[in-house]
């Protein structure tokens, strides 16, 4: 692979041809087969993929492990075949003002 694109013109570009390459896939696959049943499929599989990337690259930064940075898709995979089972989830600092000290009895 190529080093990383950083000119905002060439990424605004690279989102807009992925935009068209979904749009006319599938456009070219309800055209082939339309029907109300195959339109609904196309838009389920449109926000089931986008949720798991939302997923995969947004809420496993964020909440699951901060400290590891994905990188793509592979990288993804690297990560989560090489984890270990048990692993201890990373504590945030929001985390630390939602739990009561120790020392301190409930109801105090």
């Amino acid at each position: 692979m190529g080093p990383d694109i950083q000119n905002p013109k060439l990424l605004w570009a690279k989102a807009i041809l992925f935009v068209i390459a979904g749009l006319l896939a599938a456009i070219l696959v309800f055209l082939h087969a339309p029907s109300l049943e195959v339109a609904a499929l196309l838009a389920i599989v449109a926000w089931s993929f986008s949720r798991a990337y939302y997923f995969a690259f947004y809420v496993l930064e964020r909440y699951v492990d901060p400290s590891f940075r994905f990188a793509g898709l592979a990288s993804l995979v690297r990560y989560v075949l090489s984890r270990p089972e048990a692993r201890e989830p990373v504590a945030r600092p929001s985390d630390a003002r939602l739990s009561a000290p120790e020392d301190d009895p409930p109801g105090r």
